[in-house]
């Protein structure tokens, strides 16, 4: 190996004057553009990240030397590289990440070891999404004290939060937890949260995280941070106090006048009685629920019940029964009585705050697991009376306001009352999050529940993914919260998406109950694999909503996967019709029990959706509906279309791929046609060549034909029947995008590779290095 020649002038200088930033850099930042390019890479990741500015105003970009970067530092390809638009941002972030959960040494590289970098602190206001993983230990040191000041970068840059793989955590680290969640989203700008595959949760620490998640929190020691309360929530308290303050003189003078009326003309022994009544119930329930009875900041006013508390009639028999909502609306109407209660609220609060002294400056250690299962165990005050309006008039149960809707009667509500909104006894609102996300994670039904209540209020929810969570029966105890939350005039809520093994309920049943009371929702997506086949036994209470009325929706995504249910149009067409705005439509695993089905699909499509620009078929038999799928490829608006999987070419002749060529050469509209998993073979691979000839006029510029045996030598002859085609027309065509997922490639490397590395000169392809011979071997020993 030849020696290395001597470095140039330039070179020695530049190295030296890296080394002595510290006391060169401002006079460095004022270099000309011709020299700084040379001095940017020898920079450690500190004064690179600095340099940025100066880079900016010479005109030079810094993104080859992130780059480059990565490639040494990480060592790995980072999935979707092409989509990268700031690999500064990307390698910040993933540094951060991988500093904060230990796989990265800094002592590793020259770049990243300076004295005056701090890995956390200085690539923290670059993280926009974080991944939190088994035992938490990235939240235990983001917490730390000496991370103060990360976590505050974090507050204004984070913008989702991943729980990943999480493990069972003791109560230091839910404390930790509850710190960084109460900074993060409470007080800062997370606006997504996601959890990804616990097979067995921990019940306390997922209640723990949905609450928060959604804004709910009691204030007090459980957010002290180090021995000293939340500096953000105690300027609010400031606030509030100096509010109340204000009212309360303002209001005093008047109250005194009143109530020394009322003890006049309306006191009575019998008054008093109830008053004691409510007091002792009040006890029963401070006693079971420990957080209760601890001072709280001022409960979050729903403006929605007190417009309906202040319509309902006083019902006298309320009291008898106990409960204390009841009470509670019957001394709003008397004025002897709400005075009665006001006094012995005053003695309850004396007596609260001697507890709290007595418990000394440290909130007691079983705080956490108390208010977690108050969400869901609370009955009296969160939950709905069938038969009495109640603070959560909006969190009614399906079938209250339509006698098509599901879940009053649902084992998993009705044993404790039907699903309502979250209890406002224990906790205040702060800030929450737009878009929720659960993947793998089973919910009971006692974790049902509590999602329930929390939907029901959860306004600022925009986005709902409910993905493989064994609902089960729990499907409609999950619905009455978002009927409950359908009813607030400024819900958000405009994508949900729900996928599970088994269907409780027929998919478009779910279909047509959602829509019913979301005509809002712009992304509506039902995914089921198997049909259960307990469907039929629905629960007492819970009758169908298959004929609920439709109103006009903005639907403008709808997915539907059936789990091998007949596609019947007469459940399809009303909401077809009633969703003038769709632009995409996907049916996935339908089977048509007749020829008539689809026709009638097709002609509803055209009179009814005229936006409608994607339309998708996986896994649905169209073999003997030819002529719809000409149709189809001839229609003037469409701009993608998918046959996933439907053996177009099953019983065909050679005439229908013939038709299907001429219709797609004619139809100019069509951007995208993805024809995965229908066999194509090599032959019909090269005749769909001809798509792009000379006398065409076709602007399509994506094919996908993954899965379809595809050789390597059908590949190459594909290819230059498309160079002679490209060739003709002068080097002007459209064709941008060919995915060749899962073809028969590896059968002979040497052709496929001059095949792909013709085919990457005109358009860019996707394909991978599947073993054709493993994946033959896998399906034979499942036959």
């Amino acid at each position: 190996m030849a020696a290395e020649g001597p470095r140039s002038l330039f070179a020695l200088s530049a190295a030296a004057v890296s080394r002595s930033m510290g006391a060169l850099e401002r006079d460095v930042w004022a270099l000309p553009g011709h020299l700084l390019r040379g001095l940017l890479p020898l920079l450690t990741v500190f004064r690179l990240e600095r340099a940025e500015g100066a880079a900016r105003r010479a005109g030079l970009s810094t993104q080859p030397i992130w780059r480059k970067l990565w490639d040494d530092v990480m060592k790995t390809r980072p999935p979707n590289s092409e989509n990268i638009t700031c690999w500064r941002k990307k390698f910040l972030e993933t540094f951060f990440s991988n500093v904060l959960h230990g796989v990265l040494d800094v002592s590793s590289d020259w770049r990243l070891n300076d004295h005056h970098f701090s890995p956390l602190l200085h690539s923290s206001p670059h993280v926009s999404q974080l991944t939190l993983c088994n035992m938490l230990q990235g939240a235990v040191e983001l917490t730390a004290e000496h991370n103060q000041k990360v976590l505050e970068n974090l507050a204004g840059s984070l913008r989702i939060l991943k729980f990943q793989h999480l493990l069972s955590s003791d109560q230091s680290i839910r404390r930790s937890l509850v710190l960084l969640l109460h900074r993060l989203i409470h007080h800062g700008s997370v606006s997504q949260v996601s959890m990804y595959s616990w097979p067995v949760p921990d019940t306390v620490l997922l209640i723990l995280i949905l609450s928060m998640s959604a804004g709910f929190w009691r204030s007090g020691n459980a957010l002290a941070y180090h021995s000293s309360p939340c500096s953000l929530c105690r300027e609010e308290d400031k606030a509030q106090s100096q509010e109340s303050a204000q009212e309360r003189a303002e209001r005093g003078h008047g109250d005194e006048r009143e109530w020394s009326d009322g003890e006049k003309q309306k006191g009575s022994p019998r008054a008093l009685e109830e008053a004691d009544a409510e007091m002792n119930e009040c006890g029963a329930h401070a006693h079971l629920n420990p957080v209760l009875s601890r001072p709280r900041s001022p409960p979050l006013r729903n403006q929605a019940c007190e417009e309906a508390s202040s319509k309902v009639p006083c019902d006298h028999t309320c009291i008898q029964g106990g409960s204390p909502r009841c009470v509670s609306e019957q001394l709003s109407c008397h004025p002897v009585l709400r005075k009665t209660r006001r006094r012995l609220k005053s003695a309850v609060g004396k007596k609260r705050r001697c507890l709290k002294r007595n418990r000394g400056p440290h909130a007691d250690p079983e705080d956490l697991y108390d208010f977690v299962f108050t969400v869901a165990r609370e009955d009296n005050s969160g939950f709905l009376d069938k038969n009495s309006t109640t603070e959560g008039e909006n969190a009614e149960s399906w079938t209250s306001s339509s006698p098509g809707f599901p879940c009053t009667g649902h084992a998993g509500c009705k044993k404790r009352g039907s699903a309502g909104i979250f209890s406002l006894k224990a906790a205040r609102r702060f800030r929450s999050v737009s878009t929720l996300e659960l993947f793998s994670i089973p919910l009971t039904r006692e974790t049902c529940r509590t999602l329930s209540n929390l939907l029901s209020s959860w306004v600022s929810l925009e986005s709902l993914v409910l993905s493989y969570n064994g609902l089960g029966a729990n499907i409609f105890c999950i619905l009455s919260g978002l009927r409950a939350l359908s009813r607030h005039s400024d819900c958000h809520l405009r994508v949900l998406r729900v996928s599970d093994v088994f269907s409780h309920m027929p998919c478009m049943e779910l279909v047509r109950c959602v829509l019913s009371a979301f005509p809002q929702l712009r992304t509506l997506s039902v995914s089921f694999d198997l049909k259960n086949q307990m469907e039929g036994n629905r629960p007492e209470g819970n009758p169908s909503c298959s004929e609920a009325e439709i109103p006009e929706s903005c639907l403008e995504q709808l997915e539907i996967r059936f789990p091998r249910e007949p596609l019947h149009t007469a459940s399809l067409l009303p909401v077809l019709k009633a969703s003038k705005s769709l632009q995409q439509l996907s049916l996935d695993s339908a089977t048509l029990p007749c020829s008539q089905e689809l026709g009638l699909l097709l002609e509803v499509l055209r009179e009814c959706n005229p936006n409608l620009k994607k339309l998708s078929f996986h896994d649905v038999n169209l073999a003997e509906h030819q002529q719809e799928v000409l149709l189809l490829l001839q229609d003037p608006v469409l701009q993608e279309i998918t046959f996933s999987f439907c053996r177009l070419f099953e019983s065909s002749t050679t005439e229908f791929l013939s038709e299907i060529i001429n219709t797609v050469k004619r139809n100019s509209s069509l951007k995208s046609l993805k024809l995965p998993g229908n066999r194509l073979g090599n032959h019909r691979l090269v005749a769909l060549a001809d798509i792009f000839s000379e006398d065409s006029s076709s602007s399509l510029c994506q094919l996908d034909v993954s899965s379809n045996c595809i050789k390597p030598d059908g590949l190459l002859e594909f290819t230059k029947k498309l160079e002679g085609h490209i060739q003709q027309r002068g080097g002007q065509i459209q064709f941008t995008h060919l995915r060749l997922f899962q073809n028969w490639l590896d059968q002979d490397a040497e052709t496929a590779q001059e095949a792909l590395r013709r085919l990457k000169a005109v358009c860019s392809v996707v394909n991978d290095s599947w073993d054709s011979s493993q994946a033959f071997a896998d399906y034979i020993s499942v036959m």
